[in-house]
């Protein structure tokens, strides 16, 4: 019997170098797979490439890493919560690719499907097609590495012609998820919102290693259940019901 389930999130890993690139689940601080992101903080990894939706906060999700420089570039299509993101970004220490948000899906979901690359309406007219985008800057504030020009060709697929731009799609080294419940074969099951970007970060990545709340037996969930087939998935790691979850923004509704 094939089974993924490794016995510690430093074993699960171990094998993540310096310089590796990472795909990472998570929407906001909903599905983020922190003690895989922990693990690999205490294990010193550094020069990280990462593709994750945001960066999570200063002091959760990936802003742990982020905090002790690990990172050296970021892909992502949210960066508005985290201020060490920001200062980082704006001083030169910090390589962004800023990406809309569905493009960044999509680019995910090409790489785990064997896409190159795809056309789409997003950016075009924009610095995303037309390039100048800063990724990275300098000290005093002037731009050293600016987004490139990408291709845009015109299409009519419902008869009425539009301009698309290419974008390549996205693999990595590693996927890091969190998912509610997953089992030895590595199929998961989402839940809710952490649904949004953890299966598509997972199958980018070449090795992906799952942290699941519940790990049941093969053959316990019901297949019309799994989110994600255990073909994308390697290690399955189990961290229990009772992690800690943060919510990014808390808010109340006020009486009437």
């Amino acid at each position: 019997m094939i089974d993924k389930q490794v016995p510690s999130a430093a074993e699960a890993v171990a094998d993540i170098t310096d310089g590796a690139s990472i795909a990472v689940g998570g929407f906001g601080l909903s599905g983020n797979p922190i003690a895989l992101i922990q693990a690999l903080l205490d294990q010193g990894t550094s020069e990280l490439s990462v593709v994750s939706n945001n960066c999570g906060v200063d002091d959760w999700g990936l802003g742990v890493l982020l905090n002790a420089h690990r990172i050296r570039k970021m892909t992502s299509s949210y960066v508005g919560e985290n201020k060490e993101f920001e200062r980082q970004f704006l001083t030169g220490e910090l390589e962004l690719e800023l990406t809309p948000q569905g493009t960044l899906a999509e680019k995910l979901r090409a790489g785990g499907a064997g896409i190159a690359a795809f056309f789409t309406q997003t950016g075009v007219g924009t610095q995303v097609s037309e390039g100048g985008l800063p990724r990275r800057y300098n000290a005093d504030g002037s731009i050293a590495v600016a987004s490139p020009a990408k291709e845009v060709r015109v299409f009519a697929p419902n008869g009425v012609e539009r301009e698309y731009v290419l974008e390549e799609a996205i693999t990595t080294d590693f996927a890091l998820v969190h998912a509610l419940v997953g089992d030895r074969h590595g199929n998961l099951v989402f839940h809710e919102a952490a649904r949004n970007f953890n299966p598509l970060a997972a199958m980018a990545g070449r090795i992906c290693i799952a942290q699941v709340e519940r790990l049941a037996e093969p053959g316990d969930i019901d297949p019309d259940a799994v989110h994600l087939p255990g073909i994308y998935v390697h290690r399955v790691l189990e961290v229990g019901t009772d992690i800690e979850k943060r919510i990014e923004r808390r808010t109340v509704r006020g009486g009437n």
